[in-house]
């Protein structure tokens, strides 16, 4: 990274957004406020997530210069309604950074990726905006999908030692929630058998933590094949009715689908 050039291009992008909130700017821009772009922002963010699983680098670009534009003219609306400014923002996220990483700022030691996790877990309980909370897990953004907020909770009480130890605890309670799933379906009790299924998903979840893997973007992944795999059936019956093609031809071409998959990225695969 050249800290000047990206001082500069940053610096072009704020005059490039005050000139668009200008009198002699976009009419468009000057009506926003921060309430009306939030919908923009969810949208670009997940614009940018799209770009992340096809491993598209140049959109993945393009999105990220979206989502920055997003911030400054957030930034810019508060600092014209008196709120706050981007040096604020940006001397904020500086401080807090230096503070949570003491182990590069500070003289504390910290070797491996999860001494610093937990570090930081452990620093944030300490700050003031945290200390004033009931619980050390709350806090978490109420948009956050069920699995996000799954690995975040695993992630906080992991940072205070409840937390398993080995990776084959946490399949074996992952298989135990399939079982326990299982005797509820037998027994036909509904209630029971959407509790058995949250827990056998926040056990998911848990693998895909210790693996270091992010569950939503693991799903996502897997919806994206089953898309292109289905996509591959109804090319394949395009003419028919698909529910008279029977399952075992549509699971031919799905498992077609997953050899094809399989020889495009040299290895084997799900």
């Amino acid at each position: 990274m050249d800290p000047a050039a990206a001082a500069s291009a940053f610096r072009r992008l704020l005059e490039l957004t005050s000139v668009l909130r200008s009198p002699e700017g976009c009419a468009w821009d000057r009506a926003q406020t921060i309430a009306t772009v939030r919908p923009h922002l969810v949208e670009e963010f997940h614009e940018m997530m799209e770009a992340l699983d096809e491993n598209d680098d140049a959109r993945l670009r393009d999105e990220l210069g979206d989502l920055l534009f997003l911030i400054v003219f957030i930034g810019a609306m508060a600092e014209d309604d008196g709120r706050f400014n981007l040096d604020q923002v940006i001397e904020g996220i500086d401080d807090k950074l230096r503070r949570r990483h003491p182990h590069v700022f500070g003289g504390e030691a910290a070797s491996t990726a999860d001494e610093v996790r937990t570090r930081w877990e452990s620093g944030k309980l300490s700050e003031d905006s945290h200390a004033r909370r009931a619980s050390i897990l709350d806090g978490l953004p109420r948009d956050f999908s069920a699995l996000l907020t799954a690995r975040r909770l695993q992630e906080k009480a992991g940072a205070v030692g409840f937390d398993w130890e080995r990776i084959a605890d946490v399949l074996a309670k992952l298989r135990e929630e399939v079982e326990e799933l299982a005797a509820e379906i037998r027994a036909g009790d509904r209630e029971r058998c959407e509790q058995e299924l949250g827990d056998l998903l926040f056990s998911a979840v848990n693998v895909a933590r210790f693996l270091a893997i992010d569950p939503e973007a693991a799903l996502r992944k897997t919806n994206l094949r089953f898309r292109r795999r289905f996509a591959l059936i109804e090319e394949r019956f395009g003419g028919d009715d698909l529910g008279k093609v029977g399952l075992r031809e549509m699971d031919r071409v799905w498992e077609e689908a997953k050899r094809r998959e399989r020889d495009e990225a040299g290895h084997g695969g799900a």
